[in-house]
């Protein structure tokens, strides 16, 4: 039996339990930069209107940092700008299905399952990687070929492309080397997305170093979401790029599988730290267990958010220097984000959005603890004693609304302490922008509502909450910013949360998402007691 024996058959196997996840997530990526075409050629129907928005937008940092390096004004050079965001959307996607077909299937105990029979020890690894990156190759080609079919150049519509498929591949082979580290695939996951969070700040860094002519220009060549931003599309294409990502996603490969050959079979190349043999008193009710489950990963969150906040408050005055100096249509642009108010308000406003997307993606997680101690066997256990399901439930239900809200609140303090610091007025800022932030928390319960219905009533779609929250962020941040219909805007959940920073506030909208929120938690709830379990 050679090294990867067995490979064809996980790789079917793979792509049965995959078969609505993956193209999912395919096709919502192919349309996203061909609604992107639309939008523009709509908002910005001539060559001027699009050489205005250019000049507006080419010298804004913000946007440098979300999209990356804008080279031109022609349609495709926009359309490949603002896809730019598209690339971090492809590697976490890459990276986490790898994960979750190797690190998780092991942790669970199916691996060990499937060895038994005649499968190699690579094979699992092999088949998440061919799967992954097949899928992959297939966005790179179905979006090339809808951008051609919108009358966009072939070239550039193949490199932008080829860029979505490159930045998977190389996050997928990231992936299968997280996965061998660690002996659970929570602490995969972590080292692997910290990896992307590493390679947005080396890329923003390294774009505006460029875009300002000083500074390390070079950062965005050590991450490969700057690699598929050196491809250029539709602005002369490198191609040679690619054979830079080919060369490293090889060699990825290759440290994952000698260092699969080199541990045992459950283990990692870091060993986990033992626990005492028995449980204290400390854990002596499911809400203390809940609470030891969500503490590492809720403490670090705050602490993250608390960072975040300071920076961005930190940095909110001078932003708003350079946006008055910009022009009135970079300020026109801002207000369609940001709403009333100031241009540092402006500026702030959507920081606030961005807060609640980021904080609904973290009680969605938190939720999906649930499904993974149910999937893993673990939630049977415990439920054979007296713990009844709505008690289990409910334990880690108060840490899904604790997490956000102390995220939240971590933020608003941070970034109004640094703002009130900058401009002398602490007293001032600091309550507005918390008030600020602790608006989003209703349309974060929101979505952590759609997660608890979805492990209720159909815990195999759980994730389908974060595409839920990404979706709704999309239609409000980029149907503001290209000047949609406000029909469209308003799909956003977003969209109705109060804009304080120089708005209104506005309770009813408030009191509709917490209302819905809570009927969804009922629902999950009452589903969750009389459905099967496990359900696989």
């Amino acid at each position: 039996m050679n090294a990867f024996t067995g490979t064809g058959k996980l790789i079917r196997l793979v792509l049965r339990r995959d078969r609505v996840l993956l193209p999912l997530w395919v096709a919502f990526l192919c349309v996203v930069p061909v609604v992107f075409v639309s939008a523009f050629t709509g908002a910005y129907p001539t060559d001027e209107a699009r050489q205005h928005y250019y000049e507006t937008s080419v010298h804004t940092r913000a946007f440098t940092v979300a999209y990356g390096l804008l080279n031109g004004s022609s349609l495709g050079e926009l359309v490949a700008w603002r896809s730019g965001f598209l690339t971090f959307m492809v590697g976490l996607l890459a990276l986490l299905t790898v994960i979750r077909h190797t690190r998780t299937e092991e942790e669970a105990g199916r691996r060990e399952l499937v060895g038994a029979t005649a499968v190699s020890r690579h094979a699992d690894l092999a088949a998440a990687l061919i799967v992954t990156c097949g899928a992959c190759l297939v966005l790179g080609l179905a979006s090339a070929l809808a951008l051609i079919g919108q009358g966009l150049p072939a070239a550039g519509s193949l490199a932008l492309g080829l860029g979505f498929t490159a930045t998977g591949w190389v996050f997928a082979a990231i992936g299968s080397v997280t996965a061998q580290l660690t002996t659970g695939a929570g602490g995969a996951r972590a080292i692997g997305v910290t990896v992307l969070g590493i390679a947005i700040i080396l890329r923003g860094a390294g774009d505006i170093a460029a875009q300002v002519g000083d500074g390390p220009a070079w950062a965005s060549w050590l991450t490969p979401l700057g690699w598929a931003e050196a491809l250029r599309p539709y602005s002369g294409e490198r191609w040679w790029v690619l054979a830079l990502a080919a060369a490293v996603v090889a060699a990825l490969s290759a440290l994952a599988v000698a260092l699969s050959a080199r541990r045992d079979l459950g283990s990692g190349m870091f060993q986990a730290r033992l626990g005492p043999a028995g449980a204290g008193p400390r854990l002596s009710s499911p809400l203390a267990l809940a609470w030891r489950l969500h503490r590492g990963p809720m403490i670090s969150r705050v602490v993250g958010l608390a960072l975040v906040g300071l920076v961005v408050g930190a940095m909110a005055a001078s932003l708003g220097t350079l946006m008055d100096n910009s022009g009135a249509a970079a300020r026109q642009a801002l207000a369609r984000l940001g709403g009333p108010g100031t241009l540092v308000d402006q500026f702030l406003t959507p920081m606030m959005v961005m807060l609640g997307l980021i904080c609904a993606c973290f009680a969605i997680q938190a939720t999906l603890l649930l499904r993974n101690e149910e999937r893993d066997g673990r939630a049977e256990a415990l439920l054979a004693t007296p713990v009844n399901r709505l008690r289990w439930a409910g334990s880690h239900f108060v840490f899904t609304l604790l997490g956000p809200a102390l995220g939240v609140v971590a933020f608003g303090a941070a970034a109004g302490l640094a703002h009130g610091l900058n401009t002398g007025a602490v007293a001032r800022e600091l309550p507005r922008l918390l008030s600020a932030a602790l608006v989003q928390l209703p349309a974060v319960w929101l979505f952590t509502g759609i997660a608890f219905a979805l492990f209720g009533l159909l815990p195999r779609l759980v994730a389908g909450a974060f595409a839920a929250a990404v979706v709704s962020m999309l239609f409000g941040w980029v149907g503001g910013e290209l000047q949609l219909d406000q029909w469209v805007v308003d799909l956003s959940v977003f969209e109705h949360v109060p804009k304080l920073l120089g708005g209104d506030m506005a309770i009813t909208p408030l009191l509709i998402m917490t209302a819905a929120a809570a009927a969804l938690v009922a629902i999950g709830l009452a589903g969750f007691g009389r459905r099967d379990m496990p359900t696989p």
